[in-house]
């Protein structure tokens, strides 16, 4: 385990602020800054001496990352080891047509660079682990928080917690975005307001549910604001407060968050002092991807479906994801039952006739064949990755989102 050493204080960020100077590009870049009283020269310099570290570079990360190399921050760092997919597109502002397939990094950094060249960019191709964690905040200011998932959210939160780094934080899903400013001095943390995670499953990740694409956008910026108003040392960061925003509604709303004297990170008598083992407890130990489920009675491949179709054996083809998916695309002579309806129309099918089920990617069909399994179908098997899968592996012209 790495030796967590004291992190930047907002005086040490002061003083380090008082060795940089602006050049004379600078100045005219950050103009409509300085004019500001709340920001000036003194607060260009303290944006220019700041280092932030943004934890990956997707949806909530490609906002943070344009606005604060933008703004003048002197040091992104970018914690990212994915690569560029047409889905991401969307939502990922970042990251353009021409680089997919690129890695995400690579990317953002050819776009910060396009941006500000005087930003300088760190970047650390990895997935972030517990046993990298506090090697990589060493020496930030600000983390931003823009995972997609429950063990990295943790693993976050608890290394911010036991590095002093205060957390900036947000969440997206479907219509619906949530932020707060974490592990600040005398404020709460993550697990003060989630104890216990959810249960496996429970709660679908974007790549299952879906997202509105510009929600990541303004949840993005609202985390860049926070960040930009931490390091200025003006405003009221959101701290003891969670904001909440309605796309549909166009509303935002607050809860109050208070410090859990009982919190095992950040409570008065703490009893977690080391990153621990996330996958295992958020109860996904065994789990290699998002979209690859524990398996569930038996799988199929997506080659093994189509030498069966080939061969002309008798196979049933169950959809069960929503009818809007299937709008996108669909294999040919499926049958669409949506998950959430299963329960009540299973008897429409045969429980005598080998049965494929498939979803997106494999998570929600999983589920299926288990509730199946327990209605007595014993030939059934579930689509191994999905119609994601088959596209990758027998038909290219079925469009993936």
């Amino acid at each position: 385990m790495a030796t967590v050493t004291t992190p930047p204080t907002a005086e040490n960020l002061a003083e380090r602020a008082k060795t940089v100077t602006l050049g004379h590009d600078e100045i005219q870049r950050y103009s409509r800054h300085l004019i500001i009283p709340e920001v000036g020269i003194e607060g260009q310099r303290k944006l220019k001496a700041a280092k932030v570290l943004c934890i990956g570079a997707g949806g909530l990360g490609s906002p943070v990352a344009l606005y604060l190399a933008a703004a003048g921050v002197g040091t992104l760092g970018i914690v990212e080891f994915d690569t560029v997919d047409f889905s991401n597109l969307q939502r990922q502002v970042i990251h353009g047509t021409e680089d997919v397939g690129k890695s995400k990094l690579q990317s953002a950094t050819e776009t910060i660079r396009s941006i500000n060249p005087n930003v300088r960019i760190e970047g650390h191709p990895v997935h972030l682990s517990s046993e990298n964690a506090l090697e990589i905040f060493r020496g930030y200011d600000l983390v931003v928080d823009g995972t997609d998932n429950f063990p990295t959210r943790y693993l976050v939160n608890d290394a911010c917690v036991l590095t002093g780094i205060p957390n900036v934080y947000a969440s997206i899903f479907r219509f619906e975005g949530q932020a707060s400013v974490l592990a600040l001095p005398d404020g709460p943390c993550y697990r003060c307001w989630y104890p216990e995670p959810p249960p496996p499953g429970l709660v679908p990740s974007c790549a299952e549910g879906g997202v509105l694409g510009v929600l990541p956008g303004i949840m993005g910026l609202v985390q860049s604001l926070e960040a930009v108003k931490l390091i200025l040392g003006i405003g009221e960061p959101l701290k003891n407060r969670v904001l909440l925003f309605d796309a549909l509604g166009m509303r935002f709303r607050e809860l109050k968050l208070r410090k859990n004297p009982e919190c095992p990170v950040c409570g008065d008598h703490p009893s977690i002092h080391q990153l621990i083992d996330y996958q295992e407890f958020c109860g996904m130990r065994g789990v290699e991807a998002p979209a690859e489920p524990e398996p569930a009675g038996e799988e199929i491949t997506p080659g093994e479906l189509k030498q069966w179709r080939d061969r002309g054996r008798d196979v049933f083809v169950l959809d069960v994801r929503e009818p809007h998916e299937y709008q996108i695309c669909a294999l040919p002579d499926t049958m669409l039952i949506p998950l959430g309806d299963l329960p009540q129309r299973w008897r429409e099918l045969d429980s005598h006739r080998p049965t494929v089920v498939h979803c997106r990617s494999g998570a929600r069909s999983a589920k299926a064949v288990r509730f199946l399994q327990q209605q007595g179908f014993e030939k059934i098997w579930n689509l191994k990755g999905g119609i994601l899968a088959w596209a990758d592996e027998v038909d290219p012209d079925v469009p993936k989102y």
